[in-house]
């Protein structure tokens, strides 16, 4: 295997390891993981009265991995480009089916607002007017394993097309940028701190992008956010991050919040997914994030290999055939 395969499929499980970390502890409070687990540690079932993930087994995938490889079948079935209007009916094809099936972990609030607006016939372009939450940094992963960071417009056009039927805001864009410039950063041999250099300039041109909303600078908190855990302990730092960054859905919580865990674990990608998942709040996303971003620098050779395994057997998981199509376009 290439050390640029390695990074890539350490970016695209890497986010499947830290939404399956973070799947039972989603929308729980930072003292009831406490209270419950003491410290997560490893894969746990959701708990059954979790109102999103009960029923759902250790090492289960959300909406996070899923959707992203939606975004990456789209990339390659386009020939590196994304429809729109096909990406809002996949995501909602894709939650019928999570209906169907009883699952409570559905859309996201903006995307679920944008794709309904799709489906009374509201424009692509005009549908994700006011999409500021995560959701189009957790599906992003793929765009930045197909794509170089350099030219960095070049490289955000290529963002919007991911994001812009959902999350055509200046915060959106700017959220799913900076997480888009890591990971190809990391895929194509950069450190961590290249990583986050990149995904700081990423967040500044997204954020010149799309619908103004009015909100905290993303690229800002991603700088401060590392700063605040500086020399703390884990718990320190995270109590500070609950607290001061916040864990909620919002793209200028979880986004600064997923690089804050990143420094803290120094981008080990399974210490880096275990902080996020001790978080609570929107810990499954913020897992996603910053596992895809560790995953990237370390590469699939640095994530433990039993905890791979688990991710491929519980949910059926085949990245490998995805991820080396995505790496093509590079």
């Amino acid at each position: 295997m290439t050390d640029r395969l390695d990074r890539a499929l350490g970016a695209f499980y890497g986010l499947a390891l830290g939404d399956a970390l973070g799947m039972p502890t989603q929308v729980m409070s930072r003292a009831d993981v406490v209270r419950v687990y003491g410290a997560v540690t490893g894969f746990e079932a959701a708990r059954p009265d979790n109102p999103v993930s009960a029923g759902m087994p250790a090492g289960s995938v959300t909406d996070d991995t899923d959707q992203a490889a939606v975004v990456g079948r789209l990339l390659v079935e386009g020939d590196g480009r994304i429809d729109p209007l096909r990406l809002a009916h996949e995501l909602l094809d894709w939650e019928k089916e999570m209906k169907a099936k009883g699952s409570f972990d559905l859309l996201g609030p903006s995307t679920k607002a944008a794709l309904d607006a799709v489906a009374r016939g509201v424009p692509p372009r005009e549908a994700g007017r006011t999409g500021t939450t995560n959701g189009a940094a957790m599906r992003v992963t793929p765009v930045g394993i197909a794509f170089a960071a350099d030219p960095l417009d070049a490289f955000v056009d290529r963002v919007v097309e991911s994001c812009q039927v959902t999350h055509d805001t200046t915060i959106g864009i700017a959220g799913a940028a900076a997480v888009a410039a890591a990971v190809s950063t990391g895929v194509g041999g950069g450190s961590l701190d290249e990583a986050v250099t990149a995904a700081v300039s990423a967040a500044r041109a997204g954020a010149r992008r799309g619908h103004w909303i009015a909100g905290a600078d993303i690229a800002a908190r991603i700088e401060w956010a590392r700063e605040l855990v500086r020399g703390r302990t884990e718990a320190e730092a995270l109590d500070r991050v609950v607290a001061l960054v916040g864990t909620s859905v919002a793209s200028q919580e979880s986004v600064p919040a997923a690089f804050a865990v990143l420094a803290l674990a120094d981008g080990d990608p399974w210490r880096t997914a275990l902080l996020a998942a001790n978080l609570g709040g929107d810990s499954d996303t913020i897992g996603a994030i910053a596992g895809a971003v560790a995953g990237s620098v370390a590469g699939l050779s640095a994530l433990p290999a039993e905890a791979v395994r688990t991710l491929r057997t519980v949910n059926s998981l085949d990245l490998e055939p995805l991820t080396a199509r995505l790496l093509a376009y590079r």
